[in-house]
Parts: structure tokens; sequence; C-alpha cells
């Protein structure tokens, strides 16, 4: 005998037997859900493991410990975009935005103390390039290239330009074969020639660094007795012109060089060369709409960057202006009416349709009031000087205000970002290549 009676050893018994099976589901309890593979139970307080921690949290390591299983992970704020144009503009003085609204030529065939004095004192934002700047490829590649060094402290690129339309209006050196006017373009009647034109074109320029393209012309040659428009115009009737200088506007655009449409709001039915005098043109709004402003209005809804505006006096529209620094051509009617949204250049204010009858400065600072974004001044670098000291003039007595010139030059800005220019050397074009490629093209069109 052990000195312990049967009932009591019964009740110990009982006792251990209740304490073990208290043990087992006290351990059963406490270990993982069968299929968890070692996780914390998802119902087990949303992922919290018991310590009073949540999978978003960091592990003893300093690590972040995973989500649990079906659990979102906690959204993150994305950082707003940001807007280059915006900040650049915030680092300009006055001086350099104020440079940014004006576009000038030069003389010669390299960069000379005027064009340094264009850049550094007053910080223009871009050259245009006429046929007597351009001799041969190499030469041509030299100067657009020592334009871009000589700008290298500058804060922004350079708009570097040409009208480069094909035809008897080319600036592009001998070694590079002709191109047909935009009439025989036309008169194909195929947009897919048009778009391989254009194409041509971008590549051209884009080899020597040019970046900017005072093309396709969209006026409508409506007046066989018109002097300066003629074969430039791709037909009579507005939708030819629509088809094949949208098309031409998208081939150039493609290879990364702006386009430039002209010459709002239609230069097609003029008796007078705005470069000698003033055209003026009668017609009015409904005729207008009919026909002059078709190919501009489709090009702006086919994403047109920049419109020219022309030198012509519109009395129905404006009988005082003309439009090139009318607020009712420039504002009420391309920005507000046809939604243009872009970039509004000038047609070059040397021309006689503005030297002949007004003060160039004054133009210019009314150009800009009206809504425009860059005055062209294509020649004479005493008019291009008096033309950017007006507008600071006009800036520092309010004229101009503050907030209008930030918002013109914002926009130019904008579109010198969206076209990434830049101010590294350019290598040229592969002259043999673009030839050949011409040559292809044509042929099966007899051009």
């Amino acid at each position: 005998m052990d000195g312990m009676s049967a009932p009591h050893r019964n009740r110990s018994l009982w006792t251990i037997t209740c304490l073990l099976l208290l043990a087992v589901l006290f351990i059963g309890g406490c270990s993982p859900r069968q299929g968890a593979t070692g996780n914390p139970s998802p119902s087990a307080g949303e992922g919290n493991d018991g310590s009073g921690s949540t999978g978003s949290e960091t592990n003893p390591q300093g690590q972040a410990s995973p989500a649990a299983p079906g659990k979102p992970e906690t959204p993150v704020t994305p950082e707003p975009p940001a807007d280059p144009a915006a900040e650049l503009l915030a680092q300009l003085s006055t001086e350099e935005k104020i440079g940014q609204l004006v576009l000038v030529g030069m003389e010669g065939t390299k960069p000379n103390d005027v064009t340094r004095s264009l850049i550094e004192e007053y910080h223009v934002g871009g050259f245009i390039f006429y046929k007597d700047n351009i001799q041969n490829a190499k030469q041509a590649l030299e100067l657009f290239n020592g334009l871009k060094t000589a700008n290298a402290n500058e804060p922004v690129p350079l708009f570097l330009s040409v009208d480069e339309e094909g035809g008897r209006v080319s600036r592009m050196p001998g070694e590079l074969a002709k191109l047909p006017n935009a009439r025989k373009i036309g008169n194909t009647g195929s947009e897919e020639l048009a778009g391989q034109i254009g194409g041509i074109i971008g590549r051209e320029l884009a080899g020597f660094g040019l970046n900017l393209d005072f093309a396709p012309v969209l006026d409508v040659n409506s007046n066989p007795d018109n002097p300066v428009i003629g074969d430039r115009a791709f037909g009579t009737k507005p939708e030819i012109v629509s088809r094949m200088g949208i098309a031409v506007m998208k081939g150039i655009r493609e290879q990364g060089v702006i386009p430039v449409v002209k010459h709002f709001p239609g230069h097609g039915d003029t008796s007078v060369d705005s470069h000698l005098g003033l055209p003026v043109v009668e017609h009015d709004l409904t005729r207008l709409r009919k026909l002059e402003l078709v190919p501009f209005k489709q090009a702006i809804q086919e994403g047109a960057d920049v419109v020219m505006i022309a030198h012509l006096l519109m009395p129905k529209l404006d009988p005082e202006h003309p439009a090139s620094f009318s607020k009712a051509v420039i504002d009420n009617l391309l920005r507000q009416e046809l939604g243009f949204e872009g970039t509004i250049i000038s047609d070059d204010m040397t021309m006689g349709a503005i030297v002949e009858h007004y003060d160039i400065a004054d133009a210019a600072v009314q150009f800009v009031q009206a809504g425009g974004n860059i005055v062209l001044v294509g020649h004479d670098d005493e008019k291009e000087k008096q033309v950017i000291q007006a507008l600071r003039d006009a800036v520092r007595s309010g004229k101009i205000s503050a907030e209008t010139l930030d918002e013109r030059v914002y926009n130019v800005l904008k579109l010198k970002e969206k076209y990434a220019l830049t101010k590294d050397a350019a290598p040229g074009p592969d002259t043999e290549q673009i030839n050949r490629e011409i040559g292809n093209t044509l042929k099966p069109y007899g051009l």
C-alpha cells in the first residue's frame, strides 16, 4: 500500500488528466491555423501578431514587415508632377524673360560681337536664318553650333529657325536636293507624299540642330494675282490645303522640329506683297469662316503648336490695327473662337507692311498686349535692340504687367520643354542618305 486510499488516487488522476487536457488545448489555441504557413491569422486583429505590431510596422531588424495576405497596403499619396517650365520661369530675371519674347535675325555667316551681345546682354530667345547666312553644309553647321556655344551660359536653349517650305522658299545649302513647291505636292492629292515631304524637311533641319520651321503655309491661294503666296500654297480650295498642310505639319513634327503654320488669318487673297506694303483684306468673318480659316481651324484641332500672324489690315475685324497686333484677331478670333492655346509668333516686324506705316517698337508692344508670345525681328540689329528696349520699358511702366509677361513667357518655355530643345552640338545631316530618300520619294509621282 502506498498510504493513499482509492478515492484519493482517483481524484488525483482526474486532476492530472484535466490539467493535461487544458495544456493541450492551450498549446493548440496558440499555434498557427492549418494552412497559415506560419503567418498570423488575418482575423487576429487585422494582421496583429499578438504583440500589438501590425504588418506595416518594422521588424526588430528595422526592415518593413510584409503586409498580411489580403490586406491592402496603405496608399501613398503621389508627389504632384513637377513643372520644369514654371520652375525655370521663377529663376529668370525680368530681362531674361523679355528676351524669350523676341526672335531675331543676324548678319553674316558666323557668330560675331553683335550676335553675342544679343545673346548675353539681351538674352534673345532665338534666331532666324536666311539664305545669306548659309553658304554650305559645313559652314551652316558651324554657325548653328557656334550660337549654341555662345548661349551655353544662358538659362534657356535657343530657337534656331528657318523658312523651309520647299520650292522657292528654301534655306538649305546646295548639297541637299531640292524639294518641290507646295502646289506640286498639292496637285498629287497624296497625303502620304505630303507627310513624307514633311518628314524629309524635319530630318534635314534636325540634322543641323535647327528646331523651328516656319512651315507649312496654310493660305488658300484664292487670288491668282497674289504676288506673295502663289505656288507656296497647296491649292485653291480649303479642303486640299487642310489635308496636305496638316500632313506636312505632322511630318515635320514627328522629327522633333516645331512646325509653324502660317499666315493667319489667311494671306491667299491679297494683291499686295506684305514684304513691301500693307495688304488690305475686306472679308468679314462669315467669308473667313468658310474659306481662309478652315485650314487653320483643322490644324489647331490636330495639335498645331505655333501659329504665325500675318501683316494684313482687315477693316471688318479691326479698322485700326493690322492682324499682327490686333486684339480682335489674336485674342478674339484665334484664342477665343478657334480655341488656340499654343504659341503665337508675329511675321517679321521689319517688313514693309509695318515699318512703312507704324513704329516697330510700338507694334511689338501692342502685339504682346494683344496676346502674342514671340516678336519676330528678322533684320537690322538696331531695330532688334529697339524692340527689346521697348518691351523692357513697357514692363517697367506697367503697360505690360508682370502677370502678362509671365503668362507669355511661360507659354514659350513650355514649347521649348515639349520639344526638348538642347544646347548640345548637332552632328549634321547625312546628306547622301537624305538625297537618296528625296529621289525615291519623288520618283513615283514624277516630281
